[in-house]
């Protein structure tokens, strides 16, 4: 027991003082020897490693820690590590600006490379002054600054009270993650789930990588329409019996060259008549077939579009689904190829194309519309138009498509029955709120193709494998060799093929390592198989997983969520686990969504300096799952009030009680009991004891309302309403503090002088004893309930007068409060609340100080109050120092009098109302 109470008690400092003490008790570390039903694990969001956290994480980490800390109160072993996703392009293009540095894996290593630039951004290197260093020498200084941001967000996760078992850290590109993934990219690729094709690929020029599905966003760009002349070929002339060309609109004339067919929709009866037939492209003279295709829009421009390889994705389906050939213009620095593709061989052709070899996309749309209008076949000028194109969400430029060889996992993108499956599996888990598994239907229901996982890139996990090259030094790429699962991690750019020695690397006959990295997604899709120790901790593993939580954003259940389910169906059969709980978005003022790429972010350290931990916590908790939330300083400051009150309610209850100072208490014995019964069940003796000591109504009625919000509040916290929760306990704590303490204040001190050394519940009047037993009951249930969302004000109050920590302490159950009431009626507290507002209300009208005292005054009460009221009137004319106090029925008053005439002087005439509770004929001594 503490006597460490300040004179003036403040919430600021207190994340220093107890984060430490937290950290050496070990308070949240996580006991591998539980049994699994005793187990609760969180699948945890490893933040991105790029820069620096926002208040939007502070906000979402903030809900599943008052889920962690719930449990764990609840008796349950909580499972919380916390991870890093430290390896893709974020990084990267950090450490390219931070740096002033770029990779070129042609270059070898140095030694004790030092970069040219370092600090702030970087932004003042221009990419093209950016120096080149080797892959190893660029992946060093990404190692070298992640593990400096990591420190950065470790202190801010601290600050904000996480109660994360911080001896379980991981990072997503770590050997151990690194021989996870691969791992699971091994065993994918014997059962066939991992495979590689030569096929179209969304591209991201700048980056010089391939993108997934699920990393798109649609932006709108400003375009315009061209309207463009096809002439019609010989079987298309007789077709129709006329000559008129046939009319296109199109955003991409540059891409003309790679012009495969034009396609209408099978219904258009302006364009059945050619369907099967050919025309010519312009400038190129290509002949290519008229098509017939449901995508085609008859009500989009000319109704007859033209298939490019490729200017969109709507390409590719056309040129899948209608067998067509391949004719790319495209190269991977996103200018078109110098060398025409095969169809282009009239001299014409190549003259056309020859204008256009070699120049961005920007540039070649230009020459090809002068060229257009030189030979007369454009219609008119271009029509400006806003349209949307795809980018990838972390690029700054339009994707294009090339054709590559790239690794896949299937996904249900390309397979109706995994499909099938996997829907299942979002009917399976329980989302929070439940609307959100549309969200994941929807996207399921909206893939295109497999999984596309290799990236053109360097920091990030090798996809291990190597080929072997043939007599002529080309890789025989449907031969990928294997290493076993024992040798993982590898880097196959620098690890030898297994049956190979180092000097047949890249010779004829010899063999060749895999270059590309797995997309960042294809190791944090596999954290559950990470952090429960899936690979190297079988015991771990079967304690944990499959896993309880997988808290997350509502904009990675494409990504994250989804690919996180297709892995553990894949490998395990189960979903990875039972909940996914989606926080909703931050909002600025103007109503938009936080993000770093909008610059609209508030960072969130000052935050908690400025207003507190615990502040900020109240904030975050106060929106529910799914709920976008205002960025809200006032809420922060509501939060801070509630924070003091805290600790000043509880500065009053122990002093009051005398459990602050008195060197006589033993809370854990007998009678004194009442200070701890809330977290379980008292039962023989010492529930007896307890209940002869709380014996007055209000302080049984106060009780009677403290079990409701128990249930209520562990009814919501079970059900992931952490909202509903902080509700309750809160407005039954104001309750609590603005009527109760007030109400009992001069019974609990029973004259005795503070810091008097006395046995708090034997050196008392009975009376006495039972407020400061009710106040001690309730002070500790209401320090628990608020735990998981103030920890570290309600940690502070529980060290003044109980040992151990109260995030260990269980959390409270209303079985021995509801004893202790007893047939109390809850409504007993309000009825004296609102009769002490009453007597204030008095005398604030007087314009008097609320010390003044009432020598008499009539209290004029609603009849379903008059019970309630006069139990409590001792206290009531304690707490408003009245001498002499009258409780009147207010119907009563307003009845007629004996002579049926009503009141003979009219002076209760005023008095309408016989629900409000008033005042009447007071004296006051001033």
């Amino acid at each position: 027991m503490s006597a460490r109470i300040p004179d003036k008690a403040t919430v600021d400092g207190l994340e220093d003082r107890w984060n430490s003490v937290w950290e050496e008790q070990g308070t949240y570390r996580f006991d591998e020897t539980a049994e699994r039903e005793q187990v609760f694990s969180i699948d945890t969001p490893p933040p991105t490693v790029s820069g620096s956290l926002h208040v939007g994480h502070v906000f979402s980490y903030t809900h599943t820690d008052v889920v962690a800390r719930y449990q764990r109160m609840s008796g349950r072993e909580v499972f919380y590590p916390m991870g890093w996703d430290d390896n893709g392009l974020p990084t990267e293009r950090r450490v390219q600006n931070y740096y002033g540095v770029r990779c070129d894996p042609t270059l070898p290593y140095v030694e004790g490379y030092e970069p040219p630039f370092e600090g702030g951004e970087g932004k003042s290197v221009k990419a093209a002054d950016q120096q080149p260093i080797s892959r190893r020498n660029f992946i060093e200084l990404c190692e070298r600054l992640t593990a400096e941001d990591e420190k950065q967000f470790e202190t801010l996760w601290r600050h904000l009270g996480l109660s994360v078992d911080w001896s379980r850290t991981y990072q997503t590109i770590s050997p151990s993650s690194q021989a996870v993934a691969q791992q699971a990219f091994l065993r994918g690729l014997a059962r066939g789930e991992c495979y590689q094709a030569e096929a179209p690929t969304l591209w991201d020029v700048t980056f010089r990588t391939a993108v997934a599905q699920a990393e798109l966003e649609d932006r709108d760009r400003p375009g315009a329409y061209h309207r463009l002349a096809f002439e019609k070929a010989a079987d298309a002339e007789e077709a129709t019996g006329s000559y008129e060309s046939v009319w296109i609109e199109t955003t991409r004339p540059e891409l003309l060259a790679a012009c495969v067919a034009l396609v209408a929709h099978p219904d258009d009866e302006r364009y059945q008549p050619l369907f099967g037939k050919h025309v010519r492209t312009p400038l190129f003279g290509v002949e290519v077939p008229v098509l017939a295709h449901r995508l085609a829009s008859p009500d989009k421009g000319s109704g007859i579009a033209m298939i490019c390889t490729f200017g969109d994705v709507t390409d590719v389906i056309w040129w899948r689904e209608l067998g067509l050939p391949m004719r790319s213009i495209l190269g991977r620095d996103g200018r078109v190829l110098t060398d025409p593709p095969a169809g282009l061989e009239s001299e014409a052709a190549r003259a056309a194309y020859d204008e256009i070899a070699g120049l961005t996309v920007f540039s070649a749309q230009q020459r090809m519309v002068e060229m257009l209008r030189e030979a007369d076949l454009m219609d008119g000028d271009p029509k400006p138009t806003q349209h949307p194109v795809k980018f990838f969400e972390k690029g700054d430029k339009p994707l294009e498509i090339v054709t590559s060889r790239q690794w896949y996992i299937a996904n249900g993108g390309r397979d109706d029955a995994l499909r099938g499956e996997l829907l299942a599996r979002g009917e399976e888990l329980d989302f929070l709120p439940s609307h959100m598994g549309k969200r994941y239907e929807n996207w399921v229901n909206g893939l295109t193709g497999d999984w596309l996982i290799s990236r053109q890139r360097f920091f990030g996990v090798p996809i291990p494998v190597w080929y072997p090259l043939d007599a002529d030094g080309e890789p025989v790429w449907d031969s990928p060799i294997a290493p076993s699962e024992d040798t993982l991690p590898v880097d196959p750019s620098v690890d030898v093929a297994p049956g190979y020695t180092a000097d047949q690397r890249d010779v004829p006959g010899g063999f060749t390592g895999e270059m590309d990295i797995m997309d960042t997604w294809a190791t944090s899709s596999l954290t559950p198989q990470i952090v429960c120790g899936w690979r190297d901790n079988p015991s771990l593993f079967e304690r944990t997983f499959p896993m309880d939580l997988r808290p997350q954003g509502q904009d990675i259940i494409r990504t994250w969520l989804f690919s996180t389910v297709v892995r553990s169906h894949q490998e395990h059969g189960v979903l990875p686990w039972n909940h996914a709980s989606i926080s909703g978005w931050i909002l600025d003022p103007d109503r938009k969504k936080m993000s770093k790429s909008k610059g609209n972010v508030v960072t969130p350290m000052g935050l908690l300096e400025q207003h507190g931990s615990d502040a900020v916590r109240y904030w975050a908790a106060s929106a529910r799952l799914g709920t976008d939330a205002a960025f809200d300083e006032g809420q922060m400051k509501i939060g801070r009030r509630l924070a003091n009150k805290v600790l000043n309610a509880a500065k009053f209850a122990l002093g009051a009680t005398g459990i602050s100072t008195s060197a006589n208490v033993s809370l854990d014995e007998g009678v004194r009991a009442a200070a701890h019964v809330t977290g379980g069940v008292l039962d023989g003796a010492a529930l007896d004891n307890v209940r002869e000591l709380v014996t007055e109504p209000l302080d049984r009625a106060l009780l009677a309302g403290l079990a409701e919000v128990v249930d209520g509040a562990t009814a919501a916290l079970s059900a992931y309403d952490h909202t509903r929760a902080l509700e309750l306990a809160e407005t039954y704590f104001w309750t609590f503090c603005d009527d109760y303490v007030e109400l009992v204040k001069a019974r609990a001190y029973d004259g005795a002088a503070p810091g008097e050394d006395i046995d708090p519940f034997a050196d008392c009047t009975p009376v006495a004893a039972s407020a400061r037993a009710t106040l001690t009951i309730a002070l500790e249930t209401f320090l628990r309930l608020f735990a998981p969302v103030l920890p570290f004000a309600t940690e502070e109050v529980w060290s003044w007068f109980r040992p151990g920590t109260v995030h260990r302490a269980p959390w409270p159950t209303s079985g021995t409060l509801r004893v202790l009431a007893g047939t109390e009626d809850v409504a007993l507290v309000d009825a004296a609340g609102e009769a002490l507002a009453a007597l204030r209300k008095l005398k604030s009208e007087a314009k008097v100080s609320q010390r003044t005292e009432i020598v008499s005054v009539d209290l004029l009460v609603p009849e379903a109050k008059m019970a309630g009221v006069a139990a409590a009137k001792a206290d009531l004319m304690a707490a408003g120092r009245v001498r002499s106090l009258q409780i009147v029925s207010a119907a009563a008053a307003l009845s007629p009098d004996v002579d049926g005439n009503g009141p003979e002087d009219g002076s209760r005439e005023d008095i309408a109302d016989p629900t409000v509770m008033r005042t009447e004929n007071a004296t006051l001594e001033v």
